[in-house]
């Protein structure tokens, strides 16, 4: 078969599985398995593969058809214009997260902020990416995984940042010093427990762990919330992504506190609400 009726015969398997992005999807896993770049697939379409690389693409066509991310076939994903390992071990970052990152980027930079604590790393992707574009930036990157601290720390090292960032295995803050920082920044599990099992086959496939936001999805900013005041400094910063339906609940338990001020949102490419900041008083 030629690289093109591969990539025809896998985009129509995946159509028939309902599977979203099929043609992106069917070239993108030929692109892979052949370790070529997109531009190599269009010019040589009509260029024959072998037995093997033909059984080997349609293994990864039905892994797709079941549901598997393609991210845990390739093993990588693109954020922040950064190169990242992931599996399934950790939650593939996503284009959303860019808006968190952003805006944690431009606080720092008009603050002069240096250190910064980024709680529930999964594959590091934020607090890389911070690393990566704040310069002389002292992370601390936090997770309660110790398979997912791993990844991240073999993502800081293919990024060239593993000098900048401290990672510690812990539930929140439970195992840090007394230490304090100019930004704290979050993308916490925040799905419901019984909407979980309504999500997509793909995103089923990530850790629960990852998901999980408790009973009303607000288990983590409860906690984040309550206890991060502790570890920022005077007028530093809260970051916080959040789900599409949760400002409103989450701007409330910052008000209730009343330790903060100066509190607002940002919505993603979408429209819907994603991010919401506060600051210290």
């Amino acid at each position: 078969m030629t690289i093109m009726e591969l990539i025809k015969k896998g985009t129509i398997e995946l159509k028939n599985s309902n599977i979203d992005s099929p043609k992106l999807k069917a070239r993108l896993l030929i692109q892979f398995i052949l370790n070529k770049p997109r531009q190599y697939i269009i010019v040589n379409d009509m260029e024959e593969v072998t037995t093997s690389i033909s059984n080997k693409y349609f293994e990864g066509i039905k892994k797709l058809r079941e549901g598997t991310p393609l991210e845990h076939i390739t093993h990588q994903k693109e954020f922040m214009k950064l190169n990242f390992f992931v599996n399934e071990n950790v939650l593939i970052p996503r284009p959303d997260t860019e808006i968190l990152v952003e805006e944690v980027i431009e606080i720092a930079k008009r603050t002069k902020s240096k250190k910064i604590l980024d709680l529930c790393t999964g594959s590091g992707a934020i607090a890389i990416s911070l690393a990566k574009y704040i310069p002389n930036s002292e992370i601390v990157a936090i997770d309660i995984s110790n398979e997912a601290l791993k990844i991240a720390k073999k993502n800081a090292i293919n990024n060239e940042v593993e000098n900048q960032i401290t990672f510690i295995s812990s539930n929140l803050f439970e195992n840090l010093k007394n230490e304090k920082f100019d930004i704290i920044v979050s993308n916490p599990p925040y799905i419901k427990e019984n909407v979980i099992e309504q999500l997509d086959m793909e995103v089923k496939k990530e850790p629960y762990i990852a998901l999980n936001g408790g009973k009303d999805g607000l288990y983590f900013y409860k906690r984040i919330v309550n206890e991060c005041y502790e570890f920022l400094k005077y007028q530093g910063y809260l970051c916080l992504e959040i789900g599409f339906d949760q400002k409103i609940d989450v701007v409330e338990l910052i008000e209730n506190e009343e330790k903060y001020e100066n509190t607002y949102s940002k919505k993603d490419l979408y429209g819907m609400d994603r991010i919401i900041v506060t600051q210290l008083k």
